[in-house]
């Protein structure tokens, strides 16, 4: 691991992220009748611009048809020219984009759509700064760039940026300690699917919704009347918390997406998992945690990682509100 001044500039290597391609004159209409939140009406981006602000960029899920999530990307509008037809990036975990983009194909039909997984073709990589200094960077042409939300964390507020690069033969000089991006990932609260988590959450169980992943006012979608049942009928009983622990404490014990929870009265059935986590570059000791958690278990009592025994998780404060509809 390296220590990076916090207001320094960091691009680094993101090998655990993946990149789909979803193109033709029917993508946009297509990914509408597929995806949890709606794709109409995306800007298209060009570099040297960077696609950001809801008028360019989406978090979206998409569901099994009982409103699992299978997936979750952010999305964005890059054409190859300004002639080119529709071109939608989906950025994603890497060890599910195979699956998602043949699980997508079976869908196109006679949609003038191609889907394309061009993980291995393109390499991604993550850009963050404080906020000041966002303006510096500059996507090159044949890029693709797409921005998140800030993050908050340690008095600072960071600007993040998705580059997507093809490789075509040339040597990347990045760097590959990415720990500032996946803390600052984990610090967001805002949820990413891995191979672990496929199916394991409806969409407002990890905050989806509060986090503008879901736009209950579009058409259906694969799960939709299961994501819309629990959001009117008021049935979610599970929520994404941001939670820390040592490494000290940890031992053997992983701190792997999927690992279960266990609240100390209930032994026998977990009360959750992890989601995402991350050592903080900042503390030495700390390790930071998205998890999955039955909102009775955190009403008293202690929540462990991995088993009862267990180091036990201090549950931090969400940097949102949970949206009411």
């Amino acid at each position: 691991m390296i220590n990076h001044p916090q207001n320094t500039p960091i691009q680094a290597n993101l090998p655990q992220w993946g990149l789909i391609f979803v193109e033709g004159a029917d993508a946009a209409s297509f990914l509408q009748n597929q995806l949890s939140n709606s794709v109409l009406g995306l800007n298209r981006t060009f570099a040297p611009q960077t696609a950001q602000t809801h008028n360019s960029v989406r978090l979206v899920g998409y569901c099994n048809p009982k409103g699992r999530l299978l997936a979750s990307a952010w999305i964005g509008q890059f054409p190859e020219d300004v002639n080119a037809p529709d071109r939608f990036a989906l950025f994603l975990s890497k060890d599910i984009a195979a699956s998602i983009a043949k699980r997508l194909s079976m869908f196109v039909l006679r949609s003038k759509v191609k889907v394309i997984d061009a993980s291995s073709a393109w390499s991604i990589s993550g850009y963050c700064c404080i906020e000041s200094d966002i303006a510096d960077l500059k996507i090159e042409v044949g890029q693709i760039g797409l921005r998140l939300p800030n993050v908050l964390a340690n008095n600072y507020t960071y600007s993040r940026v998705l580059i997507a690069r093809n490789n075509d033969g040339s040597e990347s000089n990045l760097s590959d300690d990415s720990i500032q991006w996946d803390h600052l990932e984990v610090m967001s609260a805002i949820p990413r699917i891995v191979l672990a988590t496929q199916e394991q959450f409806v969409p407002q169980m990890i905050n989806f919704e509060s986090v503008a992943g879901v736009d209950f006012k579009k058409g259906c979608y694969p799960g939709q009347e299961i994501v819309a049942r629990s959001q009117y009928r008021g049935v979610i009983k599970r929520r994404l918390q941001l939670a820390h622990t040592s490494i000290d404490s940890l031992g053997s014990v992983s701190i792997a997406p999927g690992t279960e929870l266990f609240h100390e009265n209930d032994p026998a059935q977990p009360a959750g998992m992890v989601v995402l986590s991350s050592p903080s570059p900042t503390e030495p000791n700390r390790i930071d945690l998205q998890v999955e958690c039955k909102l009775d278990a955190l009403e008293g009592g202690e929540i462990h990682l991995g088993s009862v025994q267990g180091p036990v998780l201090k549950i931090d404060p969400l940097p949102y509100p949970f949206i009411e509809i």
